[in-house]
């Protein structure tokens, strides 16, 4: 049996997003938190046969765009990815709001705004057309805030880290330059996924934070290394996910993590500005727009300004009879 699926290829700010335009399973009508494990229980193969080799690649990541369940939500959004599906990823939201309404496929409540239902709740986005294309997005993030602080971990090859444990719609560990880690200068690409990689292992067996409105988000499954910024940034940092990769975008959620963590540190207020750059010199442009409490901690509302351009259409097929039809990857 042949499979098909129409998808719309963009990228934000240098990271690619796919969008799963037709082709998507259809899901019952209930919150996207239930969806996302519907999903990953049944039709997980989707998501390894469009994100994964040779259709993909170790840094794909996607989305596909569903009903709302949410009353107060234009549309809601499932992520997907190489290590999985996402509660929540920025660079995949400024990507599937430019191509959406570019390709028609979503009509605003509001011109120039929409709401979106993700499994990590409700974002708003603001949007601006010009000429007939999206020029730029913000979004208002999902609260973020600081877990924990320095957590003291024994990395092999590296040393004794200090890190942040930091939420900003998935928990990140926040290194800054120490003793053993002294910044993003001379490091390859490779060198931050070996680094990455090992902190990540490490941090298991000492930490496991669980999300205080959701107990399903946990974990520790991204690092954002973090150096000081050059002169159109603030800051620069190396977002690390899934197995090996690593964002070619500055990270909305990262950059949310960041702030949420710099926030907790006194270092941002309500109202401040954090521009944000990635390894390629892209740049999103964070704001502290409010102060929130998740659960017993003080945490942030954020929201992230970037950019998208859809760069292609796609029409994928994965048959039944081709024996890599669910993809395949390189450890």
């Amino acid at each position: 049996m042949r499979h098909t699926f129409f998808c719309i290829d963009a990228h934000a700010c240098g990271n690619p997003v796919r969008l799963v335009a037709a082709g998507g399973p259809l899901l019952p009508h209930v919150p996207m938190r239930e969806r996302r494990e519907l999903f990953q229980r049944d039709h997980d193969w989707i998501r390894k046969a469009l994100m994964f080799e040779p259709r993909g690649h170790d840094i794909m990541s996607g989305s596909i765009i569903y009903p709302a369940h949410r009353a107060d939500c234009d549309f809601a959004v499932l992520f997907i990815e190489v290590s999985g599906c996402l509660p929540m990823c920025g660079a995949g939201t400024i990507g599937t709001v430019t191509a959406a309404i570019e390709e028609g496929l979503v009509t605003p409540r509001q011109p120039g705004r929409v709401a979106i239902e993700t499994p990590a709740g409700r974002v708003d986005v603001s949007y601006e057309v010009k000429d007939g294309c999206v020029h730029s997005v913000r979004l208002y993030n999902v609260p973020s805030y600081l877990h924990q602080t320095d957590v003291e971990v024994d990395v092999p090859d590296m040393g004794w880290l200090r890190v942040d444990i930091s939420y900003g719609g998935n928990y990140y560990a926040v290194v800054e330059p120490q003793e053993n880690w002294p910044g993003l200068a001379g490091m390859s690409a490779s060198d931050i996924v070996n680094c990455s990689q090992k902190l990540r292992s490490a941090l298991a067996e000492v930490c496991n934070p669980v999300h205080p409105d959701d107990t399903r988000i946990s974990g520790v499954h991204h690092a954002i290394w973090c150096d000081a910024g050059q002169t159109n940034a603030d800051g620069r940092g190396a977002v690390f996910y899934g197995d090996k990769a690593i964002d070619r975008s500055p990270g909305g959620t990262g950059t949310s993590a960041r702030m949420a963590q710099l926030f907790g540190k006194g270092r941002l207020k309500v109202g401040d500005r954090f521009r944000n750059a990635s390894l390629i010199g892209t740049v999103f442009e964070g704001r502290v727009e409010d102060v929130i409490e998740v659960g017993p901690y003080r945490g942030i509302l954020p929201s992230i300004g970037g950019w998208a351009r859809v760069i292609g259409h796609n029409t994928i097929f994965v048959d039944d009879c081709d024996p890599l039809a669910h993809g395949f990857q390189i450890e």
